[in-house]
């Protein structure tokens, strides 16, 4: 019992080790405008985002317009089928 222990946690020990080796070095220690940056650290990625939040709003109101055109179709229908079996009592449509 004694050795299963001793070896779970020299197992936990041994992988817990390279993890603290490989602390991220310290952040800057003062404000550096964007302006000042080199053009490699800028945030090229800002057009890319801009163009995938229009590509989202733009696939959630096609969606949206699918789902409305369907909608009218089906409504349409079930009108229709109402008016048939209305006639087909007899009787005015409930």
């Amino acid at each position: 019992m004694c050795k299963r222990l001793l070896i779970s946690i020299a197992g936990v020990l041994v992988a817990l080790v390279p993890a603290a080796a490989f602390q991220p070095p310290g952040g800057q220690s003062e404000f550096v405008p964007v302006s000042s940056l080199p053009p490699a650290e800028q945030l090229p990625a800002a057009p890319l985002l801009i163009a995938a939040y229009a590509f989202v709003w733009v696939a959630v109101l096609v969606f949206v317009w699918s789902v409305w055109r369907r909608l009218t179709k089906v409504e349409a229908d079930m009108r229709a089928l109402q008016q048939r079996v209305g006639r087909s009592e007899g009787g005015a449509p409930r």
